[in-house]
């Protein structure tokens, strides 16, 4: 790599793509990335403005779709997962809306798992429908029932691997064959295991969606998103909708996401070590039903989450004895854990997802989705683990 640009001199390692990748230095030769906050950017000349508007000569336009911070994220992002282009979004949720609207149309449908975030259900069911955007729902695990569900007019297969909150598992060599088998895309969510610990686009998928607010930042303090592809589907349609629609990552929050991808590997292996410490731990506590982490050998998917990730991740979902009521008192007895629906965080958080994260769903679609009232989402973060458990457990003993 040259000492003065983002020019790589031959493969480098995933560790050193997190920190030097995307770097373009200014004639002022600074060693951190810098923060642009503009909205706009000066002409040399109007017959350059004209150039750079029509698409003939690159260069910076205006802070909605062209900024050098945001560009760097992107850049550095799209190394790590292995793709052709990045298009960052203000959001995760906003990178879900950019990659259907951009590449849906009436009369499409969409298969989705039914293991999904509850604000992607919303999404799906109560704003793309009424566009004429038909969408199906099937289990996770079910091959059988993703193929049964596809129709002439699928266009996207659209899941979360490792589900949020159970765990769940996908084969994302197995869908990618059948989506490329019918003419379809699909569309993986990473947001739980990152690229540090599963590359989607390298098993088959066609687009990697993130939400950068979790682990890319690490320490909770801004929220956008992302969307990994080709340069034809991300680097064409998606960001041709941002460019117009201007669902725009800020240049802050860019470059507090630069400085997380750096300790991004780090991070994950620490926080994947604590969660199977707490998972073991929890899986023997009598007050305790059934524990969903992949990194157990009890969970159905273990030895498919052995083959397709590095690491199985910082989120362990349980169940209590009791209900609702039991699963309340366990949160509020904690003493330092955050009770709180986010998650990727160096700090522990801890939630209620039947009446959080998915209390939006109807009873039916919980149901479907596997969210009982019993359950308990923690995702654990990098305190002391003995301190981690002994916190969780005062409300369960």
């Amino acid at each position: 790599m040259s000492n003065n640009d983002n020019q790589f001199d031959g493969e480098l390692g995933f560790e050193t793509l997190a920190i030097r990748a995307g770097i373009h230095r200014t004639a002022e030769g600074e060693h951190s990335e810098p923060i642009f906050p503009t909205s706009s950017y000066v002409f040399a000349s109007a017959a350059e403005a004209a150039a750079r508007f029509k698409g003939e000569s690159p260069g910076n336009i205006y802070s909605r779709f062209t900024n050098p911070t945001v560009r760097s994220f992107e850049e550095r992002l799209a190394a790590l997962e292995g793709g052709e282009r990045c298009v960052a979004t203000a959001s995760g949720m906003s990178a879900i809306l950019a990659t259907c609207f951009s590449l849906l149309k009436a009369g499409d449908h969409i298969v989705s798992s039914n293991a999904i975030f509850g604000s992607t259900v919303v999404l799906f069911n109560k704003y793309l429908t009424p566009f004429g955007v038909d969408v199906s729902f099937v289990g996770q695990t079910d091959i059988a029932a993703w193929e049964k569900a596809i129709q002439p007019n699928t266009k996207l297969l659209f899941l979360e691997t490792p589900s949020n909150p159970l765990t769940e598992i996908a084969d994302i060599k197995a869908l990618a064959k059948l989506a490329h088998e019918n003419d379809c895309l699909l569309v993986v969510d990473n947001c739980f295991s990152t690229p540090v610990l599963q590359q989607p686009l390298k098993l088959g998928a066609d687009i990697v969606i993130h939400s950068a607010t979790k682990y890319i930042d690490g320490q909770g303090r801004c929220v956008g998103g992302a969307v990994v592809g080709s340069n034809e589907l991300v680097g064409e349609h998606v960001y041709g909708f941002l460019r117009t629609a201007g669902p725009t990552l800020s240049p802050f929050n860019a470059w507090v996401f630069l400085k997380g991808l750096e300790t991004l590997s780090l991070r994950m292996k620490a926080h994947s070590e604590n969660a199977l410490k707490l998972a073991t731990a929890l899986e023997k506590h009598p007050n305790v039903t059934r524990v969903y982490y992949p990194g157990l050998t009890s969970h159905p998917q273990h030895e498919l989450a052995k083959q397709q990730q590095s690491g199985f991740g910082g989120v362990v979902a349980f169940e209590v004895k009791g209900g609702k009521a039991a699963a309340w008192k366990v949160i509020d007895h904690t003493k330092f854990i955050s009770i709180t629906a986010n998650l990727g965080d160096t700090k522990t958080t801890i939630t209620h997802p039947a009446t959080t994260t998915h209390g939006r769903l109807t009873d039916e679609e919980r149901i479907a989705a596997g969210i009982g009232e019993g359950l308990i989402r923690v995702a654990v973060g990098l305190e002391d683990i003995d301190d981690i458990k002994n916190d969780i457990f005062c409300g369960l003993d």
